[in-house]
C-alpha cells in the first residue's frame, strides 16, 4: 500500500509560507546570496528556493540545515516547548484521591 500524503489546510500553508519568508529575510539581514546559503547546507540553489517559499515538501532536516547556516538551528528546539493546551489537558485529568482517614 503507497503511504497517503498529507494534506495541509491553508492555515498551516500559510505558517510554511511564514517561516520560508523569515529564512529569506534572515539570509538577507546577513547579507547572504542564495548561493553561499545552499553550498553551506550542502543543498541546491533550487531546494533553497523552495524552503524560502516555504513549500510543503521539504523535510524538516533541511529547514534546519539551512537555519544552523544561518546561525539559527537551536530556535528549532523551541518548538512546542510551552504545551500549554497539552499542561491543561494533563491537569485536568489528574486524579485526586481523597485520604480516607485511619480510624481504629
Amino acid at each position: 500500500m503507497k503511504p497517503k500524503k498529507g494534506i495541509l489546510m491553508p492555515k498551516e500553508k500559510r505558517i510554511l509560507e511564514l517561516l520560508g519568508e523569515n529564512i529569506k529575510l534572515a539570509r538577507l539581514r546577513r547579507k547572504l546570496t542564495m548561493e553561499q546559503v545552499a553550498e553551506r547546507a550542502n543543498i541546491g540553489r533550487t531546494t533553497l528556493w523552495h524552503v524560502e517559499k516555504g513549500s510543503e515538501h521539504i523535510s524538516i532536516g533541511i529547514f534546519l540545515q539551512v537555519l544552523s547556516v544561518l546561525g539559527m538551528g537551536d530556535e528549532l528546539k523551541t518548538i512546542a516547548e510551552e504545551d500549554t493546551l497539552g499542561r491543561k489537558l494533563q491537569d485536568a485529568n489528574l486524579i485526586i484521591k481523597k485520604r480516607v482517614s485511619k480510624t481504629k
